[in-house]
């Protein structure tokens, strides 16, 4: 049996995996998906509305961050031919940045799902450059209703 690839990098396909829409979109390419985890990238441009002039910001970095989380539960509803939900971020918990990425730079975002029940979603995640973890934290998103 084949093994079906969980990567996408098609603007299209992932906006609508995510809720948010241009320009507050935070991620360019799924490259992993499993029920348990999701990993993410994004090359930083120009004009990314968190960028400025030096560095990819910190509250960019926070959101790239909340959209993998989005990523995830929005494949799983795909997966099940659903429309994506809205969510939000429910609390963040010691989220520690150690590297702001520059122009040009691809960052990777892998997020481990810790706990999933009733719409709540508790997360460990650590974004990556060049294989260095310049972010890392621990995330509650919650499913609008």
């Amino acid at each position: 049996m084949a093994q079906i690839q969980h990567q996408i990098s098609d603007k299209e396909v992932l906006g609508e995996l995510l809720p948010q829409k241009f320009p507050f979109v935070m991620i360019d390419k799924m490259l992993d998906y499993n029920e348990a985890s999701v990993v993410s990238g994004l090359k930083i441009t120009k004009d990314n509305i968190f960028f400025n002039g030096q560095n990819f910001l910190e509250s960019g970095l926070i959101e790239h961050m909340a959209q993998t989380v989005a990523l995830h539960t929005g494949y799983q509803f795909f997966l099940k031919k659903e429309a994506a939900p809205t969510g939000y971020i429910g609390s963040i918990k010691e989220i520690n940045i150690s590297q702001l990425p520059k122009l040009g730079d691809e960052i990777k975002t892998t997020v481990n799902i810790l706990q999933e029940f009733a719409g709540i979603t508790l997360v460990d995640i650590a974004t990556t450059l060049n294989g260095v973890e310049i972010a890392s934290g621990q995330m509650k998103t919650v499913l609008a209703k």
